[in-house]
């Protein structure tokens, strides 16, 4: 038995809806690109409570880009519909910002294109609100043959390479990694299981695993071939193709242990 089978037994493993926000309005892409609608986030965060999601994270995609702050208002208002760990990011590029997010109802936060500019914002919200506080998402394209992180929403090619980020922020602070693969991204065809094994392996810090879910099937692809802690998706579960009780159900039919 491989290790991370052996990982998978003795840990549960996290599924995990993911909420994109743009408008106000839940949106889904492909690649990071061509946005369409997918419905009002407050509803969907309700509805994925009661069907077993684990955790729920929200992500206001233009913060960033558009220079401003998450959305407090919307943010408070899911946070009174649900009563699973709920993770928030977007825009967050001080420790004010946190801290409003988290005075809201999130319980982590997310940094991404913040924490590449200023790299010691991980570190500030960590040693002020705890480790377990901080998500640092990484979304990073192949290139040759690394892994090259983006920032603003995928626009903006960094200078960073994927493993050696993560593993700066992991020591910076940071609680855990959500990494997403641009490649996979609202493809369907399964996630990035080679660098997401690569990257659950380095890290002493538990990663999810984001982009590309497809199917059950991709789920347990995953937990089986990596050591990741939890799995993201999200037009599957918004567009109703896959119910994640019945995904729980699936997975333990593999043996996979869930929350």
């Amino acid at each position: 038995m491989n290790s991370a089978n052996t990982g998978q037994i003795m840990l549960a493993k996290r599924i995990i809806p993911c909420l994109d926000i743009k408008d106000g309005r839940t949106v889904k892409g492909v690649n990071f690109q061509n946005l369409a609608d997918a419905g009002d986030p407050v509803e969907l965060a309700s509805l994925y409570a009661k069907e077993g999601a684990d955790e729920l994270l929200f992500l206001d995609i233009n913060a960033s880009h558009e220079k401003r702050t998450t959305l407090l208002k919307l943010v408070e208002r899911i946070a009174q519909t649900i009563n699973i760990p709920f993770t928030v990011g977007g825009g967050v590029s001080n420790p004010e910002a946190a801290a409003a997010l988290l005075q809201s109802g999130a319980d982590k936060i997310s940094l991404n294109s913040s924490s590449i500019i200023n790299p010691s914002l991980i570190s500030a919200i960590s040693q002020r609100y705890g480790s377990q506080c901080v998500v640092v998402a990484i979304d990073a394209a192949r290139l040759n043959s690394g892994w090259q992180v983006y920032r603003n929403g995928g626009r903006i090619p960094t200078e960073k390479e994927l493993f050696s980020w993560a593993y700066e922020c992991q020591e910076r602070g940071a609680g855990e990694i959500l990494f997403t693969s641009m490649d996979h991204d609202g493809t369907k065809n399964g996630f990035a299981v080679d660098a997401l094994q690569t990257l659950s392996a380095r890290l002493s810090i538990p990663v999810i695993a984001s982009g590309g879910a497809g199917n059950m099937e991709h789920f347990a692809e995953l937990f089986n071939g990596s050591q990741v802690s939890a799995a993201l998706a999200a037009s599957i579960f918004h567009y109703g193709e896959i119910k994640i009780d019945d995904l729980k159900r699936f997975l333990r039919t593999k043996n996979i242990v869930t929350r």
